[in-house]
């Protein structure tokens, strides 16, 4: 079971975190401008990236034998309230801060810029995303963070 510990500040912080996203989508046109990008790996013997999935079923499998390096795919995808970007295959098998900035300039911000000129990106907090390179290009290119 994966549990992340509540601080006595956690309430206060999330409560005002909530009203602030209420107010925000309440301003006009702030909702269409909302990007919402993730990603999962999939793999072939069925292993789950338990961080990033939830599974629910009829009964708990208690164990599940798994292969070790097993292959597996890195799929990401983006939506809006006009458009799926996506999937995209990542080719690599692990998704380095280098390979997630190559999908970003080659594949997902040529798309955005091309439907939109003004568009909120929100992506997940995968150790990719914190890539000096990617945080650097995404400074440069979207500075309104």
């Amino acid at each position: 079971m994966l549990l992340q510990k509540l601080q006595i500040d956690d309430h206060h912080r999330r409560t005002t975190f909530c009203i602030e996203l209420q107010a925000l989508m309440e301003e006009d046109g702030f909702f269409e401008r909302l990007v919402v990008s993730d990603e999962c790996t999939f793999y072939l013997c069925g292993k789950v990236n338990r961080h990033d999935v939830r599974v629910w079923g009829t009964e708990n499998p208690k164990s599940v034998e798994l292969a070790r390096d097993s292959p597996k795919v890195n799929v990401f995808s983006s939506v809006s309230t006009f458009k799926v970007y996506g999937p995209f295959l990542f080719s690599e098998q692990t998704v380095t801060g280098i390979v997630f900035l190559d999908m970003l300039t080659d594949w997902l911000l040529p798309q955005l810029n091309e439907d939109s000129a003004d568009f909120i990106s929100l992506m997940a907090g995968a150790p990719p995303h914190f890539d000096r390179h990617v945080r650097e290009f995404l400074n440069q290119h979207l500075p309104q963070r």
